[in-house]
């Protein structure tokens, strides 16, 4: 995924704080939860991107998150 990409985008501005799926798809206004996750996973392990168990930034669940370290 490149930087172009609204959910990286999202997730690099927001670094280093971690943010939920859930939290991308209504922030961005995806249509479905599903779209975020699809690209999170295969952000995972590149480019310092980190999913993980962790309190997420913006709703404060604990949660599988997503973040740039």
């Amino acid at each position: 995924m490149s930087a172009d990409d609204p959910v990286t985008a999202l997730v690099m501005r927001l670094s280093p704080e971690p943010i939920c799926d859930d939290c991308i798809a209504e922030r961005l206004e995806l249509p479905a939860r599903q779209n975020a996750n699809h690209i999170t996973r295969e952000l995972a392990g590149q480019n310092r991107f980190e999913r993980r168990k962790d309190i997420c930034s913006i709703c404060y669940s604990e949660i599988l998150v997503t973040r740039r370290a």
